[in-house]
């Protein structure tokens, strides 16, 4: 007999305006995310904009990008002491020829990476957490002028940094890496690296969470301020889709169910569960109008990736120099920021990604019957090849709306709901024993 479990547990839906909500959070990641620290946020933000300039091509070994790799590597080392043995951390270098724009010659580069290895020995799965070391100034050549780099992206190295510390102490079935990349300024050099690495390799990533520009809450121009919002960005057509997804997509209309844009909906999902006062944006674009991040390289070798970033931008303190003009302080400067804010949205990615790297695997061969004219809709999938499910969600919402809206839970591998698949979009998702839910697989159909 199948066992279906009706839940709540969505938030807002279209089927009443009384509909309740239901919060339940795994004690163990709920204890994390406590000991997210702002006062640790803010000691990272002050001692990496107190380098002079973390420019990519800067060779200043003492006050300068190497000394900052340094002190980044020497931050995961001190972490990695609590996670008996199973976090190492390197600079990874590799030279990356001049392009004549950005790089005028060719260049030795490094990202700092932190790897901490997974419990389960069958479970190959990766999640990464990212943000990027190198700061500019005005003018993005600029390798020696002042460049503090606090917020663009001393924030997001400062959300790695927090994780690798709360995370070293604990246990995950999957791996979890860590990243400072080198060289996004100029032309997302780091993060092209370590994708083409992973590709080449054959790693399993799961996730990619890159933050950037993540630790303001007030907006330049329009004056807005406000420190309980963030954007999460994911792409809709996937970089890597290759003929026969591009016929999928245009035949199921799935243009808004890409595995980044799944991603961005779990972040939504699991960020809003576990931390307080903060709401998860969901950005229908791969990055900010005609711009670009290191997420970008992991999308186009077909990785699911998503940007995070902070709502209201400052634009007198990104990209310029630090100076006083008008009597207006220029510059990304420390004094700028918001401590509190940032630490809401590390809890956001914190509890994500201990979420995922704890989940089951995703279910595999998700599929929808389409084989006979219906008012039902039946799904079929196979177990996932890592991790154990003790179950399956298996998700629905109306063709306008953005998030999943129900859940019926299934300790079955298929179903079937009396609900048009001309009307709703479907999805499913494994839950594992401690109930971390998995990634959402949006089904294909099902011919013959």
């Amino acid at each position: 007999m199948r066992k279906i479990l009706f839940t709540l547990a969505l938030g807002i839906t279209s089927w009443g305006s009384m509909a309740q909500q239901a919060v339940i959070r795994n004690p163990e990641i709920e204890s994390l995310v406590r000991q997210v620290s702002s006062d640790s946020l803010k000691k990272y933000i002050y001692d990496l904009s107190g380098f002079h300039s973390r420019h990519t091509l800067n060779t200043d070994e003492k006050n300068g990008m190497i000394a900052a790799q340094r002190y980044v590597l020497s931050k995961f080392n001190q972490f990695a002491k609590a996670s008996n043995g199973r976090m190492t951390a390197q600079i990874e270098e590799f030279v990356t020829p001049g392009d004549g724009r950005r790089i005028v010659a060719d260049s030795k580069v490094a990202n700092v990476v932190a790897t901490l290895k997974g419990t389960n020995p069958n479970d190959k799965r990766i999640v990464v957490v990212s943000g990027h070391l190198d700061s500019r100034n005005r003018d993005v050549m600029d390798a020696d002028g002042a460049a503090p780099g606090a917020n663009d992206d001393g924030s997001g190295v400062a959300v790695v940094l927090e994780l690798a510390r709360v995370l070293a102490q604990k246990e995950f079935s999957s791996t979890l890496v860590f990243v400072a990349f080198t060289g996004e300024e100029q032309g997302l050099k780091g993060a092209t690296y370590l994708a083409d690495k992973a590709k080449s390799e054959g790693w399993q990533i799961e996730a990619v969470l890159n933050n950037d520009i993540v630790g303001n809450s007030n907006s330049s121009e329009t004056l807005i301020s406000n420190n309980t919002v963030m954007r999460v960005f994911s792409e809709s057509v996937p970089l890597a889709e290759d003929e026969r997804g591009a016929a999928i997509r245009r035949s199921t209309n799935s243009d808004n169910d890409s595995p980044s844009r799944q991603l961005a909906r779990y972040i939504k999902e699991i960020g809003e569960r576990y931390v307080d006062h903060m709401e998860v944006k969901l950005i229908y674009r791969s990055d900010r109008f005609l711009r670009g991040g290191d997420q970008t390289p992991f999308m186009r070798n077909g990785f699911t990736a998503v940007r995070m970033s902070e709502m209201n931008e400052n634009f007198l303190h990104q990209h310029e120099n630090v100076r006083v003009e008008n009597g207006i302080q220029y510059g990304d400067l420390p004094e700028f920021m918001d401590f509190e804010y940032l630490r809401k949205v590390s809890a956001v990615n914190l509890s994500s990604a201990a979420s995922l790297a704890n989940s089951a695997g995703m279910p595999q061969e998700v599929r929808i019957d389409v084989r006979g004219l219906t008012n039902k809709s039946e799904l079929n999938w196979k177990a996932p090849l890592q991790g154990k499910a003790k179950g399956y969600y298996v998700l629905m919402r109306e063709t306008s709306s953005p998030m999943w809206e129900k859940k019926f839970f299934t300790t079955e591998t298929s179903i079937s709901l009396p609900y048009s698949k001309d009307n709703y979009f479907f999805a499913v998702q494994s839950v594992s024993e401690s109930g971390e839910e998995s990634l959402a697989v949006f089904p294909s159909p099902q011919t013959r």
